[in-house]
Formats: structure tokens, sequence, C-alpha cells
């Protein structure tokens, strides 16, 4: 699954999308919450986007929806995918295919994962729809698409985190 030291128990996890405006910016806050909420205090968690405005802000629809959940996305700002996001990444998750191609273009062999098929998602796509654009309720959708999702993927995270300190 990963590389590195710590095989079970990534440290570093990247959430990738396109922008990194919308979905990934929701899912690093997401993932983030629901980690403290388990207690993994020991995982750094960021984002990044295969075609990302370099300190562009989170888009207005993922910022307002953050909001209605008690996430502040107001200091996010989109970071580019490099080859040294992924070198410095033990697991990085994408939300679509094209994004997963890109990554392992950038040599993450073994790290990357569609965020539904690391989460153990048996209903539906592995993939997330991209919300730019789109109304306030297909951003709450992707919200509540993603924090189902964060849970899951927090739930294995402390999982592997309790199994890897034995």
């Amino acid at each position: 699954m990963t590389a590195g030291p710590a095989p079970l128990a990534p440290r570093r996890v990247v959430l990738v999308c396109t922008g990194n405006t919308c979905r990934s910016a929701l899912a690093e806050a997401l993932l983030r919450r629901a980690l403290e909420a388990r207690g993994v205090t020991d995982v750094d968690v960021s984002s990044a986007g295969t075609g990302a405005w370099e300190g562009a802000p989170a888009s207005e629809g993922a910022y307002l929806v953050g909001l209605e959940s008690g996430l502040d996305l107001s200091g996010h700002r989109a970071r580019l995918l490099t080859g040294d996001v992924v070198s410095q990444s033990d697991l990085i998750l994408t939300m679509a295919r094209h994004h997963r191609a890109r990554v392992l273009e950038l040599g993450a062999e073994g790290r990357v994962h569609l965020v539904g098929d690391f989460a153990g998602r048996s209903d539906g796509s592995p993939e997330v729809a991209d919300p730019f654009g789109a109304d306030l309720d297909v951003y709450r959708q992707t919200r509540d698409e993603l924090a189902e999702l964060m849970a899951m993927v927090a739930a294995r995270l402390a999982e592997e985190r309790r199994r890897a300190r034995g």
C-alpha cells in the first residue's frame, strides 16, 4: 500500500483533485476532523491539485458548505501537485482515475489510491464527482459524500496505527 519506514501507518497523507479548491480542500478539512475525533494526532493531512492555480482560495461553494459544517476554509490556498509533494507523501488519495494516473506519472507507485477504493466503499463509484461551478446543493452532496468517505479513511488509518503499535 505505501512505501517508506511505516508501511502500515502512513504519516503524510495528501488528497488530490484537479484545482485543489473544492473536493480535496473539503476532504483535507474533513479528514483532519475525523482523525482528531479518533485521537489520531500524528498524521499530517494536506491536499494538492493536478491543475491547481497556486495560491487560489477555496471555491465559494466549498467555502460556504464548509461553514455549514463548522469547517473554516478561509485560510486554504491551492497547491499544485508536484514530484516533491508526491515524494514526501506516504499515502495519496485521489478523487478520480485521471488524478491517480497523474500521481503515478510523478512516481507514487504503491502509494496512490482512489479515495473510494481506499475507504472501502462498496456502493457506488470509487470516484468523487467535481462540483465546481454547480449550485450549493451539489456542493452539499459532495461535502456529505466526502464526510462519509473521510470517516471511513480515518477509521482505516486509526486501525493501521493501532496495528503498527502492536
